[in-house]
């Protein structure tokens, strides 16, 4: 199990972690002989209040990564999601207390073992003549009836971080700070949902999920949520998550109207591509503008997280502009984000682009004697190439990021999409050029640009009255050479092989059934010899050559287009 993370071994991951931490960053230090990261500026506490936060490790980058002037000014670390000893906050305590801090505020997570040990080091402390609190968060909206234990303590802690640092550098006392985010925190709800377990270093997932499934309600250690259910769209399972933490039947919601101004924080527990949070993100502000919200300010990252958890929490805090003055303050915190202090809500995310030219598809056609057999050929080849999907994602796999298949049926709904509400030409070079625009716009990566620069070279060659055999060939000929006009004949060869044996054939064919025999042939053994080839462009070319056995996909793709063609006009004839 422990090869599966990228450690040195389970003992001595947290201690490595927080090295790892400090040596990065400037500000920081590490108090010695205890599991505690404490600002390297501790003079510049003296008659201030000072802030200290901390509990197990695994929820990084919490708690260290939020030390900094206007944040935290210490932060103890336990192992990986166990409670810190009160020995090590005590020696944090003490140090802050040493270095002039006018008071101690714990900021302690809702957690049976972090308040017991939090606790028993605050009495300690005031034994010594240390002026301490203990603010508890605890915003989890996720049980309708929470236990004895209470809500846990979630994401919502860093709103807190930032709130009492910021009020801390204004030089506001204990008291009033802890009057405040008590105040704020009645205002903070959490909720979080998964797509897979997470596991300590050297044991078992902490839960299991099937494939396919999703929990909701979950803590941040490994624990599992109140519903298991399947996983549905970003837009869903926000939805489903707002209105759970909204819903006023249960005793963990947050009382949210139309007109409340909030702050979200949408948390990555760990696992979650960046892509998929900006999905989130866009679900989560739209849903909640939906419901009359005003979205203040967005963070977007990794905040507090569940080692390697594929999931998400969400974190509302309802802010007046006092709130928002003290969460725009500045830190030097190192895990806080460069956020704009520009509301979400009511801003323009939207910049005019530059007036362009019409597009081909866009114009009127007249149809013409080819019409009908040409929207034939079209519906034949992008019913293959939906076909083919999952064919041609299996042969990318092996040499590039598995997405041929994808971009081929891109351009295969787009062409359909086309003909649905366009007449096909009568000349056949406009039909190449209007599909030259399709394929531009629509199917995307390398393939979209080659298929397009193909077709434009051949539009040219191609007229209403000169639509021949030797024309078809001419025009194939142009696109083939444009081709290599614009990169390395290697890098197309993989097109070329059956392009060129195509555009031959038609060159000299009299007869239709010769012909498709030829093509057939020909486009065949093309195929089979892009195995053989050695990529010069793209990302099979980062690929050991003797990995790379397969036909390309971009060359079973050009071959199946013709084939299609073929057939369409056999049947035709």
């Amino acid at each position: 199990l422990t090869s599966r993370k990228l450690i040195n071994s389970e003992d001595s991951c947290v201690d490595e972690a927080l090295w790892g931490l400090v040596r990065a960053t400037g500000g920081l230090s590490l108090l010695r002989g205890h599991r505690v990261v404490v600002r390297s500026d501790l003079q510049s506490l003296k008659g201030k209040v000072a802030l200290l936060s901390g509990g197990g490790s695994g929820h990084e980058p919490a708690h260290g990564g939020y030390i900094g002037a206007g944040m935290l000014s210490a932060a103890v670390a336990g192992g990986v999601f166990a409670s810190p000893p009160p020995t090590s906050i005590l020696a944090a305590i003490l140090s802050l207390h040493n270095a002039g801090a006018s008071g101690i505020l714990l900021i302690v997570k809702n957690y049976t073992g972090d308040r017991l040990n939090f606790g028993l080091a605050a009495e300690q402390a005031r034994n010594h003549g240390v002026a301490v609190d203990m603010v508890i968060v605890a915003e989890d909206c996720a049980f309708d009836r929470p236990s004895k234990a209470g809500r846990r303590g979630l994401c919502g802690t860093v709103f807190i971080h930032k709130l009492a640092g910021a009020l801390a550098e204004e030089g506001c006392s204990l008291d009033q700070i802890v009057s405040k985010v008590t105040e704020v925190l009645k205002g903070i709800g959490t909720l979080g949902v998964s797509l897979s377990p997470c596991s300590v270093p050297g044991c078992l997932p902490s839960f299991e999920l099937p494939p396919g499934d999703m929990e909701l309600g979950l803590g941040i250690h490994g624990e599992p949520g109140i519903r298991r259910s399947k996983v549905s769209s970003a837009d869903e399972v926000v939805r489903t998550m707002i209105e759970h933490m909204t819903n006023p039947n249960s005793q963990s919601h947050l009382p949210l109207q139309s007109g409340d101004t909030v702050v979200l924080c949408v948390n990555n527990l760990g696992a979650l591509s960046c892509l998929e949070m900006s999905v989130v993100t866009r679900a989560t502000i739209s849903c909640l503008e939906a419901r009359g919200v005003v979205v203040a300010r967005t963070m977007t990252g990794s905040f507090m997280t569940s080692l390697e958890m594929a999931g998400v929490s969400l974190t509302l805090m309802k802010a007046d502009q006092e709130v928002l003055t003290l969460f725009d303050a500045r830190t030097s915190a190192p895990a806080w984000p460069n956020l704009s202090s520009v509301s979400v809500s009511g801003r323009s995310c939207v910049t005019e682009a530059p007036v362009m030219s019409s597009k081909p598809q866009d114009d009127t056609q007249n149809e013409g004697p080819l019409s009908p057999v040409m929207r034939k050929a079209l519906e034949k080849i992008c019913s293959t190439l939906l076909e083919k999907q999952e064919e041609l994602n299996s042969l990318d796999r092996t040499a590039g990021d598995g997405d041929c298949g994808n971009t081929h049926a891109q351009a295969a709904r787009a062409i359909q999409e086309w003909l649905q509400g366009h007449v096909v030409p009568g000349c056949p070079g406009r039909l190449l050029s209007i599909l030259a625009g399709l394929l531009e716009e629509k199917m995307g990566g390398s393939s979209g640009a080659l298929y397009s620069l193909f077709l434009t070279a051949a539009a040219g060659h191609m007229t209403e009255g000169r639509s021949n055999t030797a024309a078809w060939a001419t025009a194939m000929h142009a696109g083939t050479q444009a081709m290599r006009r614009c990169k390395s004949r290697e890098c197309f060869n993989v097109y070329n092989v059956c392009l060129w044996s195509f555009g031959g054939n038609l060159a000299n064919s009299k007869c239709l059934k010769p012909l498709k025999r030829r093509v057939l042939e020909q486009t065949a053994s093309g195929v089979e010899s892009t195995r053989d080839l050695t990529a010069r462009a793209g990302r099979a070319s980062y690929i050991a050559a003797d990995r790379v056995t397969l036909p390309d996909p971009g060359a079973v793709a050009v071959a199946a287009i013709f084939t299609a063609v073929m057939e369409t006009l056999q049947t035709g004839s």
